[in-house]
């Protein structure tokens, strides 16, 4: 990731509008422990900058997508549970069980794969067993459950801990995806009743996402896996309410502003085209910043032909012309108020107004979740707050902070 010195342009990382949100959505859930997702680089937040201080702000664990982001965390120096999402690949299972990572399963062949790698280790490993309830993307049929946990049972070096789902519209505000959500848990609930009778009782049980955990109280089980809403960005508008009497106070707080300044500021005449394709006229005699921020940055390049707007002078200002790779231009206006050197908000809140990545959401007919993750690699991550604690060593599994995390009612 690029560093903070040769370019005037940074996404800045409010560690204490983090250590807020963690901290409400961990109320929100009791008795449910919390689980920090920073899968995807900390949905574009800087994984590193955020693990440590999630546990800090009382996250039991973390989870990440893919072993390699796994690694990362722990190469920074993250200690604590964190959980693969997706089944590992045969070539990644020793790496995963090597750097204590608890391993997502759902299909014999993973299965196979992990046991051998956890042989050739000389260790054993701790699993989560997912089925699918209705997302229809992986986890294991609901006739392959219970012969699955009978071939893991053969297999002494795995530990089954986990048993878990993916709700597909727990953000969905209609009656039929309310329904959809109540049939995904039903069937959890089915599947957990299945498996104690013959003897398998998994003990750390998990469907919520942010919106499960929300909106569904039914969801939060032994614990929930927040993402965007730990963000800062709600699921849906309509869950703010929830939070209204939740005792840490307030509602979420966006953690991520992209800000950059103005390099270069020329005066054009009205009927002037800026920028790549000479797409639009501006309307009136103006001064046009340059803005040293684009399309590889994450700016898409619609955002011009959507109306998006930037903040210079606690002022929203329209986006002039096509975003190109790496400039934007800005249409300041003909009053003459701008200056080489102003900073720049693209996302943020400058004086009383603010651009969140919601509203960018809302302009591109897509989610903040595409938003936050999608800028770029060379975008320095600036942490402002208080870095994270020494973090305590690192644990294997999930069931013991349990009981540390939330007390004993929280391990039922």
């Amino acid at each position: 990731m690029a560093e903070a010195r040769l370019r005037p342009t940074r996404a800045e990382i409010d560690l204490e509008a983090w250590r807020h949100n963690v901290a409400l959505l961990a109320e929100v859930s009791r008795p449910a422990a919390l689980c920090a997702v920073i899968k995807a680089d900390g949905y574009g937040h800087g994984a590193a900058l955020v693990a440590s201080a999630a546990l800090d702000a009382g996250a039991a664990g973390l989870a990440v997508a893919v072993v390699d982001e796994g690694i990362a965390l722990r190469e920074a120096g993250v200690a604590g549970p964190i959980l693969v999402l997706s089944e590992p690949p045969a070539d990644a299972a020793e790496a995963a069980i090597e750097h204590h990572l608890t391993v997502a399963l759902y299909s014999p062949a993973a299965l196979d794969a992990l046991d051998d790698a956890a042989a050739r280790v000389g260790t054993g490993a701790i699993v989560h067993v997912k089925v699918d309830t209705g997302m229809h993307r992986v986890g294991l049929e609901p006739d392959a459950v219970a012969g699955f946990l009978d071939a893991l049972a053969t297999k002494p070096r795995l530990t089954l801990e986990g048993f878990w789902t993916h709700l597909a519209v727990a953000d969905g505000q209609g009656t039929e995806d309310r329904e959809f959500t109540a049939h995904q848990l039903d069937a959890f609930e089915g599947h957990l009743s299945a498996l104690a009778a013959r003897g398998f009782t998994p003990s750390v049980r998990h469907a919520a996402n942010s919106a499960g955990a929300i909106a569904h109280p039914r969801s939060r089980y032994d614990l929930v896996r927040a993402g965007i809403a730990l963000y800062g960005e709600l699921p849906h508008p309509s869950m703010a309410a929830v939070f209204a009497d939740a005792s840490p106070g307030g509602q979420l707080r966006p953690v991520l502003s992209l800000r950059s300044e103005v390099v270069a500021l020329r005066h054009l005449e009205a009927g002037a085209r800026p920028s790549y394709g000479r797409l639009r006229p501006l309307p009136a005699a103006a001064g046009v910043a340059t803005v040293p921020l684009g399309y590889a940055d994450g700016v898409p390049r619609r955002l011009f032909e959507a109306g998006g707007e930037v903040l210079i002078g606690g002022r929203r200002r329209a986006i002039a012309g096509a975003v190109t790779m790496d400039q934007l231009v800005v249409d300041c206006g003909p009053d003459g108020d701008v200056a080489v050197g102003d900073e720049v908000v693209l996302i943020g809140r400058q004086g009383a107004e603010a651009i969140s990545a919601a509203e960018w959401a809302r302009l591109l007919g897509t989610i903040s979740y595409e938003v936050l993750t999608g800028i770029g690699p060379r975008v320095p991550r600036v942490a402002r707050g208080r870095p994270a604690v020494a973090a305590p060593a690192a644990r294997t599994g999930w069931r013991q902070w349990l009981r540390a995390a939330t007390g004993p009612s929280a391990a039922r």
